[in-house]
């Protein structure tokens, strides 16, 4: 139980509202408590003869009994309603904090914990395993109190009545016990299934939304959606499962209790005829009986919820156990930078892969432009990925004008550094907006004047709305050398002194990477510029031409 008490940290900044619910559901059962004894004294008013008591006043009584068990019925569904209330609005805060305090730390995840794991897992903890989790603090967890009083203060009060009835209610509690333990074995790994299945179907329909051009292009409509169909199908299929146990799980337990309390009958019946037992206490030992099954059952429902529980915060703690990259303003700052890069002795190697770098030594002249070349896989672009600080070396130094760049913090690290993927990255998103992207609230001005300089005014301004126009998902809607221009755009409008174009002529035709080449020109002086390519058009940019094979510089 210790990780379920570790979870209860996330409830903490609402232990306000979270305990004023339990005092709400405390005050509820204790008024469920009263009802049993109020029935008690209807039956002993109603039995009441006209020989002992005036007919009057037994009516009268029979009246206020009946009158103050009305009270209790309201205050019950006033108890009821406070509590639903505010344990909504304490649920909804929890999910929201839950996300927010997950998906700040997975955004502060290095990249090597994604390369290891599919996307879908991670979307399902945003998604399933949280409102799991903000269900049971809000709900079950803060349930039990309540029905651990109400099962106390019924089993008491059953002692209080005729103690040799009590004992034989009390006998049967371990057989619940027993039952949901047996129960509750099968229903943890299944819920554990249960979600692994659930993240693979996310997986799935968040990969082929991304290649749907290539489902269409192969025509595999048909097949992506068997294989979705059939995913959907083994999570129904775990669905019914978990569900016919749970379904199970209360009638049999309220299945033993009512053998229970006919158990309880016939021996009552025996007290009852030899004057032990009044037949007003009968009535309400009875109904004290019958609501001690309620928490009983419920106590089961809690079991069964705590296994699935215990699953969804295992996975997010695991998540939220990964260690970060360091916070953004750890380290010295990096102010004012000339733009000379050295790498010293730098190796480096992805998890469960050969060494991509082994003790590369490389210097970069501030102003100078240099293209990287070789063949996929030599570690071009992991040169850029350390120089960013996006991975860390295994080994050796990166200095940026002498200063070693572990020393500093990220954000003024990344602040040095635009970068121009091979694979743009755009939002779904006005142009305006996407340029926008590389400083913090620029001008009109500013956002215009980036896309001058890498040339992109011209297409802009021929779009349906200019700036304003809407690109799609990815940029779906512009040409891949549009959105080449629009990235440089948006590197540009950081005016970084340091740049990496990472094959970012890889959309263009020959002419075409010359006609950007040339116009980038103006853009790329009084940088340091990191120009990764394959292309030979790329090379008459670059002020010096280093190769790459194998992770090691071969030529220079």
């Amino acid at each position: 139980m210790s990780d379920l008490r570790a979870l209860l940290v996330f409830a903490a900044p609402h232990r306000s509202a979270l305990a004023f619910s339990g005092l709400l559901m405390l005050c509820e059962s204790a008024a469920a408590l009263l009802v049993p004894w109020a029935g008690g004294l209807l039956t002993e008013a109603m039995l009441r003869t006209a020989d002992v008591t005036p007919v009057g006043l037994a009516s009268a009584g029979v009246g206020i009994v009946l009158t103050g068990m009305l009270g209790l019925f309201a205050l019950q569904a006033l108890l009821k309603f406070g509590t639903t209330y505010i344990l909504g609005n304490a649920a909804d805060k929890i999910v929201s904090d839950l996300k927010i305090r997950l998906y700040d730390h997975l955004q502060a995840l290095p990249l090597a914990y994604y390369h290891q794991r599919r996307l879908g897992d991670t979307l399902a903890l945003l998604t399933n395993d949280v409102y799991v989790l903000s269900g049971f603090i809000s709900g079950t967890a803060l349930a039990l109190v309540p029905l651990l009083f109400t099962a106390g203060g019924a089993v008491i009060l059953m002692f209080r009545i005729q103690p040799s009835l009590a004992l034989l209610a009390v006998i049967l509690i371990p057989l619940f016990y027993l039952l949901m333990k047996i129960v509750g074995r099968r229903l943890r790994p299944l819920a554990g299934q249960l979600q692994e299945e659930y993240a693979t179907a996310v997986a799935i329909a968040q990969e082929n939304l991304g290649m749907l051009p290539a489902i269409k292009t192969f025509t595999r409509e048909r097949q992506e959606s068997t294989r979705y169909r059939d995913q959907i199908d083994r999570i129904f299929r775990l669905n019914v499962k978990q569900r016919r146990i749970y379904a199970a799980l209360e009638p049999l337990v309220q299945l033993i209790a009512a053998v229970g309390i006919v158990l309880v009958l016939a021996l009552a019946s025996a007290d009852l005829a030899e004057g032990r037992l009044a037949p007003a206490q009968l009535v309400s030992f009875l109904l004290y009986a019958a609501l001690l099954t309620r928490p009983v059952s419920g106590l089961a429902n809690v079991y069964g919820q705590t296994q699935t529980a215990r699953g969804a915060f295992a996975r997010l703690q695991q998540a939220m156990d990964e260690p970060p990259e360091p916070a953004g303003d750890v380290g010295s700052a990096l102010t004012v930078v000339k733009g000379e890069i050295e790498f010293r002795g730098v190796s480096f190697g992805y998890a469960g892969r050969s060494a991509a770098l082994e003790r590369v030594d490389l210097q970069v002249a501030a102003g100078e432009t240099i293209a990287i070349v070789g063949p996929n896989g030599a570690g071009k672009s992991t040169l850029g990925h350390l120089l960013m600080r996006l991975h860390e070396p295994s080994a050796g130094q990166i200095l940026i004008d002498g200063i070693d760049i572990a020393s500093v913090s990220l954000e003024s690290l990344r602040r040095q550094i635009g970068v121009v993927p091979q694979h743009v990255l755009l939002f779904n998103a006005t142009v305006r907006d996407n340029i926008a992207y590389g400083r913090p609230e620029p001008s009109q001005s500013e956002i215009e004047a980036a896309a001058v300089a890498a040339r992109a005014d011209d297409f802009i301004a021929r779009l349906p709305q200019g700036y304003d126009t809407l690109i799609g998902d990815r940029g779906v809607r512009l040409s891949g050398g549009q959105q080449q221009r629009l990235a440089l755009a948006r590197a540009l409008l950081k005016d970084p002194p340091i740049l990496i174009l990472d094959e970012a002529t890889a959309m263009f035709d020959p002419q075409g990477e010359v006609e950007y080449l040339q116009a980038s020109r103006d853009a790329l002086k009084r940088r340091t510029v990191l120009l990764i390519t394959h292309r030979p058009a790329s090379l008459a940019a670059a002020d010096r031409i280093v190769r790459m094979e194998q992770g090691r510089i071969v030529e220079s």
